[in-house]
């Protein structure tokens, strides 16, 4: 039974070797050649990943077709593995495809493979596999951790081990930023990429991530960030707490000193400009307080912030007015009522004036009437003032005889 199934295993082999030398004497009699009829793809893949090359015959008229890797290693013929490898499968296999698998591809596995259609004389077709590699986890470094304001500082970011070599951008929030970039390869043939970025900060930096994105065919969205942390001189703003209005003699002052700055400001002063704060005012931290005003207060003050960048202020110029300062100015609304009320009351009385003054126009005329009647019928005076106050009937009645 053993010499059997040893028989049967090496009729193929020896088949296959008849097949094999024949073969390879038909190729040393004949130089293949490229052919449009025989047709191919090249592939990318990322190593690790799986590679599928594909020999098309677009018209076959039975020949034989086969893979060669790039050392002229048969794959498949046919149907048929010689190579000992078994990362290569026969995915796909008719009249006129032949269709092969590589899985866990491999820098050592790029390069040229064959199609070969056995033809007289042979034809070939020619796939190339690219492996690409992708680079390590990028890395963001900067020269200092913490930048002052106005001050330069220098990001680099790195990205390792790639095929083929990657290309690195900066962004600062939604900016994009140009950065020097570097290309090394190494002794693997791999490459190294390092892109440095040099930036001038300002306080509106401090929080904002400046971000290194690595684009590579093998691998999107591939980035590392890292947050400015900048410090700044205070901001400095002084605020009336009272009193809202004008600052009349007599009554109090009180303003606070509000600072921000990044370290937070260790020491708040207030002063006053060419000359001396009253004696009797109170300092409370940020907080003056100056008590029972008189115009020799009259100044600037000024509160002073600072911390370990430096320091700013801000100024409050002080005038003192009058205790009765600003009085009149509730009573020019009262005023401004009281003339709308005037003038509302004087456009009534010229309306009245008018219309009484259309009615007795109107009984005067009848008035005239009657003494014009009168006149015109009267020989004399008296005549005609009898005549008017009651006709002719009458008029001896009315006369009167001095003597």
């Amino acid at each position: 039974m053993a010499s059997t199934a040893s028989g049967s295993l090496s009729t193929p082999l020896f088949l296959f070797a008849v097949l094999a030398a024949f073969l390879l004497k038909g190729t040393a009699q004949n130089i293949p050649v490229q052919s449009q009829n025989l047709v191919t793809d090249d592939v990318s893949v990322v190593e690790g990943e799986t590679a599928t090359i594909s020999c098309r015959v677009k018209n076959n008229d039975d020949s034989v077709i086969q893979l060669l890797n790039p050392n002229r290693q048969t794959i498949y013929f046919r149907d048929v593995r010689p190579l000992k490898d078994s990362r290569f499968q026969l995915v796909n296999f008719s009249d006129n495809e032949l269709r092969v698998s590589l899985s866990n591809v491999s820098l050592s596995d790029e390069g040229r493979y064959v199609c070969q259609l056995y033809t007289d004389p042979p034809q070939e077709a020619y796939a190339e596999i690219t492996v690409l590699v992708p680079p390590g986890n990028p890395i963001i470094e900067s020269q200092e951790e913490v930048v002052n304001e106005g001050n330069e500082t220098e990001m680099t970011c790195i990205a390792m081990g790639s095929k083929p070599a990657s290309s690195i951008r900066w962004m600062k929030g939604d900016k994009e930023l140009q950065g020097k970039t570097e290309v090394q390869r190494t002794y693997d043939k791999m490459y190294t990429v390092t892109s440095r970025l040099t930036l001038t900060v300002t306080r509106e930096d401090d929080g904002v991530p400046v971000v290194c994105i690595v684009d590579h065919p093998a691998v999107k969205d591939f980035q590392a960030q890292k947050y400015l942390e900048v410090q700044y001189k205070p901001e400095v703003k002084i605020v009336v707490e009272f009193p809202e209005g004008l600052t009349r003699e007599g009554e109090n002052l009180e303003l606070t000193c509000q600072a921000k700055g990044k370290p937070q400001p260790q020491q708040i002063n207030w002063v006053k400009v060419d000359d001396d704060v009253p004696s009797h005012a109170v300092i409370m931290g940020s907080d003056l307080l100056i008590e029972n005003l008189n115009k020799s207060y009259n100044g600037t003050y000024r509160c002073v912030a600072s911390n370990a960048v430096g320091e700013s202020y801000d100024d409050y110029i002080l005038y003192v007015y009058d205790s009765r300062a600003g009085e009149g100015a509730p009573r020019t609304v009262d005023h401004a009522v009281i003339g709308g009320v005037v003038a509302v009351v004087v456009f009534a009385m010229l309306c009245l004036l008018i219309i009484l003054g259309r009615y007795f126009a109107r009984h005067k005329g009848t008035y005239f009437t009657h003494e014009a009647k009168g006149a015109d019928d009267a020989a004399d005076a008296d005549t005609a003032i009898i005549n008017a106050e009651g006709g002719h009937n009458n008029s001896d009645e009315k006369k009167e005889y001095y003597i």
